[in-house]
C-alpha cells in the first residue's frame, strides 16, 4: 500500500487569501525568506494527515486576519483509491471532513501518517519528560486508533482523578472509586507504550550508530510503577501494572490529597536517552543529543512504514538550517529516495546539486 499527498489548497487560512500547492512524490522543498508562509503549509500538511497541529493553535488562530472562516484541503492518491481531506474553522470551531463527510480528527488520522521534524524538536532530550512522552503518544496515536483511544481515556482519567483531589472533601474512600478505572486505563496505555517503544528503539540505536560513526546510544522506558518485569506475554505485562498501580495510589494516596495531583501512572513516566551507556540528557553534548533526535524521528519514519506498509509523509521546517553540514548531509541520507518529503528553506545551499536536480523547488517570496 502506498499513499501519497498529491495537492494542498488552502483558503483564508494563516497568512494566506489563497494558495495551491502541487507535491511531487519524491522531495518538495520549500525556499523563500522568513513570513513567507512556508512553516504555515506544513503544518496544514500536518493537519490533514495527523489530525493535529505542532503549534497547538484555536480555530481562530487558523483563520486569515478580517475573514470569519478559513478551508485547507488535501488530496491523498494511491493504488487506485483517491482521498479528499478536510479542514474548515468558522466561529471559533474547527471541522475534519473525509471525502466531504464531516468527520473527527480520528479520521484523517493514519491513512498517510506524517513524521514532522522542527527546530523546537531539537530539544526533546533535555526539555522536561512531558515533552518525550508527547513524542511517542503523538505518534503512536498516528499509527493505531486504539492507541489513541487509550490515550484519551488514561487523560480523562487523570484530569477528573486531579479535580477530585484538590477538594477540600477528598478523602481515601472517594479515591477508590476512581483507582480501579485509571489503573485499567494506564496499565492498558504502558503496554501499548512499551511496544512501541521497543519497535522505534532498534532503529534508534542503528540511525544514531551511522551518523555518530559507530557511537552506541539507547532509549529506555522508566515507569513510575518501579522496575519492569521481563516478559514478553502482553496481558501478563499488563496484569502485573493494573496490581501495581492500584498498589502505588492506595500507597501514595495521603500526599496525593495533600498536593492535590495523581503522582504515579504513564503521565509521570520518563524516556530516557543514552550515550555510551550515560544519561544524554545530564552528559551529552548539543551535537550529541542533536544527533538523538534526528535519530529518533528516522526511526518514526521506519515504524510507520513498518506498522502500516506505507511510509510516512515527512515533513522538515527549517531544520538544514540548525544543523551542521555533516548532520545534514547524514541526515538526508538515512531518509532515503523513497519517502513522500516537503523541506521549507531559507538557503538552497544547504543541498546537494544532486538533490536539487530530482527535487521540486518551489519559491516562495524573494530568491535563496
Amino acid at each position: 500500500m502506498t499513499m501519497f499527498a498529491r495537492d494542498l489548497s488552502v483558503a483564508h487560512y494563516r497568512s494566506f487569501d489563497s494558495y495551491r500547492l502541487a507535491l511531487d512524490e519524491g522531495v518538495t522543498i520549500l525556499a523563500g525568506p522568513n513570513a513567507a508562509g512556508k512553516t504555515n503549509l506544513i503544518e496544514a500538511l500536518q493537519l490533514l494527515t495527523s489530525g493535529a497541529s505542532f503549534r497547538h493553535p484555536t480555530a481562530a488562530e487558523l483563520v486569515h486576519d478580517g475573514v470569519g472562516s478559513c478551508k485547507v484541503e488535501l488530496r491523498l492518491e494511491g493504488d487506485g483509491r483517491v482521498l479528499d481531506m478536510g479542514l474548515s474553522a468558522e466561529d471559533g470551531k474547527r471541522s475534519f471532513s473525509r471525502n466531504g463527510k464531516r468527520c473527527s480528527a480520528a479520521g484523517v488520522r493514519g491513512v498517510l501518517p506524517s513524521v514532522l521534524f522542527c527546530p523546537d524538536h531539537l530539544d526533546m532530550v533535555k526539555r522536561g519528560a512531558s515533552v518525550r512522552r508527547a513524542a511517542l503518544d503523538d505518534f503512536g496515536m498516528q499509527l493505531s486508533a486504539r492507541y489513541a483511544d487509550l490515550a484519551s481515556t488514561y487523560g480523562r482519567c487523570v484530569t477528573q482523578r486531579n479535580a477530585l483531589l484538590k477538594e477540600a472533601w477528598c478523602c481515601r474512600e472517594m479515591l477508590g472509586a476512581w483507582n480501579d478505572s485509571i489503573a485499567r486505563a494506564g496499565s492498558a496505555l504502558l503496554v501499548h507504550r512499551l511496544a512501541l517503544l521497543d519497535r522505534l528503539a532498534g532503529h534508534v540505536r542503528t540511525a544514531y550508530g551511522q551518523v555518530a560513526s559507530g557511537e552506541t546510544a539507547n532509549v529506555t522506558y522508566a515507569s513510575t510503577l518501579g522496575d519492569l518485569p521481563q516478559v514478553e506475554d502482553r496481558e501478563e505485562l499488563k496484569g502485573w501494572a493494573y496490581e501495581r498501580m492500584l498498589a502505588a495510589l492506595d500507597e501514595h494516596a495521603d500526599e496525593e490529597i495533600r498536593r492535590g495531583v495523581t503522582l504515579v501512572g504513564p503521565h509521570r513516566d520518563e524516556i530516557e536517552f543514552t550515550v555510551a551507556g550515560r544519561s544524554a540528557r545530564s552528559f551529552a553534548s548539543q551535537g550529541q543529543q542533536r544527533t538523538l533526535v534526528l535519530s529518533w524521528k528516522v526511526a518514526e519514519v521506519a515504524v510507520a512504514r513498518d506498522v502500516l506498509g506505507t511510509a510516512p509523509l515527512l515533513l522538515l521546517d527549517d531544520v538544514m538550517s540548525e544543523l551542521d553540514g555533516e548532520r545534514r548531509g547524514a541526515f538526508l541520507r538515512l531518509i532515503g529516495d523513497d519517502i513522500q518529503t516537503v523541506i521549507t528553506t531559507t538557503n538552497l545551499g544547504y543541498f546537494t546539486d544532486d538533490l536539487l536536480d530530482r527535487a521540486k523547488v518551489v519559491s516562495m517570496g524573494e530568491a535563496c
